[in-house]
């Protein structure tokens, strides 16, 4: 049954504030947890929680205690047991909780553990909505900003790569794992001899490490036959036995394995054959392959985005989301641009990867200018930019062209822009090599796409404004390595949906790190000397009193 915690509102006689020596209470109001207190714990609402929860029973434990904690343990990226010992003994992490006496509530671990499940199972049941604990994010996070008076109106957003906790596999381990898979799922008294020798350790001795480079595909060739084999015997199982298992194995040899046309058997498919939305892991089907900037890895990828104001006395993450990582950036730019629109976004910087007309499209629906900080796809060098041609923005018909030279006439067909000049202007330019124009038997003709134009565009207004523009999205990629660093890198977990959960807190704990040093001083800008200062010819500064 749930029931929301207002116990930590009302005073206690047994408050340990109130037997404190004066200068170890001044302490606690300078450390993080009164902060914490007051702007996370105070401000989580309770109430979206209550569909984790039934109608009859014991009360819950309280939903911000097991929120806050979850926060606490990435703010300070410790294990569970570090969590749990913190909680009962630390009263830093007990006034940050509403708890004012040491041992007041006991905490069970599997009551952590259950608080976790229920909310992993709250998503897979709504999988089209935005997982329950965005919404207290964004809650704190706009806490945060009028606070602090941070703008929201300029953001930046970038994706980074990370993995699941999943194993590095080649095709042959990867093989061999769905292959034990499936060979357990087989009742023992069923299994046939060659299939029980899967199981024994010498079979995958033998396989993995004794296997000679040459002979790697005769191995492969050797583990998906037996798979074959283990599916033909799962598929005889009762439809409600191991019925992921059967799953499993046919979509592993669907995207691994053909069958030989003269002997029958099945073989590998070249590697080029495999497409990056392979299955990748025995355990975390839902983790993909992407090759980016020379880093190859199997996982997802998170998008963040954040604030960029250079008024701002720092910059808070605005945005998440966790996404298969051969998902394009595209793709799920087009997908967060409604919710940026809502944190009031009016203008984000993106590198080129995020670029193309469908996200234009979208940001312009939602009020949003797109700034670039480059463009993906190779600049044409063989022609003359097509800037250079003098083209009304509204008719998009070219009134002039490099040369100067005006058309004899000129319209827009076919997606194109053309204009026709007189032979003589054109014979002798001096752009003439490099010139759009083709010789015709009467004139030269200039055949122009629109899609050219828009993009010539695009990228002579995104070079005016490019400085800025990187300067802007640059400090990003810090956001994405203080992540890396505390865990985002490979997560404990597996699965999109608990992938995305275990993000959510890191990103939301990323905050309130930020936000804590801002209140205890930490983002005050440097003060300048009061004098004035000269370089000595050795490097020494010197102050210069007139």
């Amino acid at each position: 049954m749930f029931r929301e915690n207002q116990q930590h509102r009302q005073a206690s006689l047994l408050d340990s504030t109130n037997w404190m020596n004066p200068r170890i209470r001044q302490k606690l109001d300078k450390s993080w947890a009164p902060i914490f207190y007051e702007y996370v714990f105070r401000k989580i609402d309770e109430r979206p929680f209550a569909v984790l929860y039934g109608t009859t029973g014991n009360p819950n434990f309280p939903v911000n205690i097991l929120l806050s904690l979850e926060y606490i343990k990435h703010m300070k990226y410790c294990s569970d047991l570090e969590l749990l010992d913190s909680f009962y003994f630390d009263y830093l992490v007990n006034y940050a909780v509403g708890i004012r006496t040491l041992g007041e509530l006991n905490l069970a671990e599997r009551t952590l553990y259950y608080f976790r499940e229920r909310i992993y199972q709250y998503s897979i049941d709504h999988p089209g909505e935005e997982d329950i604990l965005f919404q207290p994010f964004l809650e704190l996070t706009e806490g945060f900003a009028r606070e602090a008076g941070i703008s929201l109106a300029e953001q930046r957003a970038d994706t980074t790569m990370f993995m699941s906790n999943i194993k590095k596999a080649g095709r042959l381990s990867l093989c061999f794992d769905i292959l034990v898979k499936a060979v357990r799922a087989i009742p023992e008294n069923l299994r046939p001899v060659n299939l029980s020798q899967v199981l024994e350790p010498t079979f995958k001795t033998d396989i993995l490490y004794r296997s000679k480079a040459q002979e790697g595909d005769s191995k492969l060739a050797v583990l998906l036959n037996l798979c074959r084999e283990a599916l033909v015997h799962l598929e005889a199982l009762p439809e409600d036995e191991a019925q992921a298992e059967v799953l499993l194995v046919r979509r592993f040899l669907q995207e691994q394995a053909v069958s030989d046309s003269e002997t029958g058997k099945l073989r590998p498919k070249e590697n080029k054959e495999i497409k990056s939305g392979s299955l990748q892991s025995a355990y975390d089907q839902e983790a993909t392959y992407r090759k980016k900037a020379d880093v190859s890895q199997s996982g997802y990828v998170l998008e963040i985005s954040e604030t960029c104001a250079r008024e701002n006395p720092f910059q808070l993450l605005t945005d998440y989301t966790v996404a298969p990582n051969n998902t394009s950036d595209q793709e799920i730019l087009s997908n967060r641009l409604p919710k940026l629109e809502k944190t009031g976004c009016e203008d984000l910087y993106v590198d080129g990867g995020f670029h193309s007309e469908e996200v234009n499209q979208i940001a312009a629906n939602n009020e949003i200018q797109i700034h670039l900080t480059n463009m993906s796809g190779t600049r044409p060098t063989k022609k003359i930019d097509v800037t250079a041609f003098a083209i009304d923005e509204q008719t998009q018909i070219i009134q002039r062209c490099p040369a100067g030279q005006i058309p004899t006439h000129a319209g827009v067909n076919n997606s194109q822009t053309n204009a026709h000049f007189a032979l003589g202007t054109c014979d002798h330019c001096e752009y003439r090599d490099i010139c759009h124009s083709t010789r015709q038997k009467k004139d030269f003709v200039v055949r122009i796409s629109l899609n050219a134009v828009k993009v010539g565009r695009e990228r002579a207004e995104m070079k005016i404004d490019q400085k800025e523009n990187t300067s802007k999205r640059a400090a990003i990629e810090g956001s994405n390595s203080a992540l890396k660093r505390q865990g985002q890198d490979k997560l404990p977990v597996r699965g999109q949906i608990k992938s995305l959960v275990y993000s959510a807190y890191k990103v939301t704990a990323q905050n309130i790190k930020r936000f804590v040093r801002y209140k205890h001083g930490g983002y005050e800008p440097k003060k300048q000397d009061s004098y004035p200062q000269t370089i000595a010819k050795q490097g020494i500064l010197i102050p210069n009193f007139g």
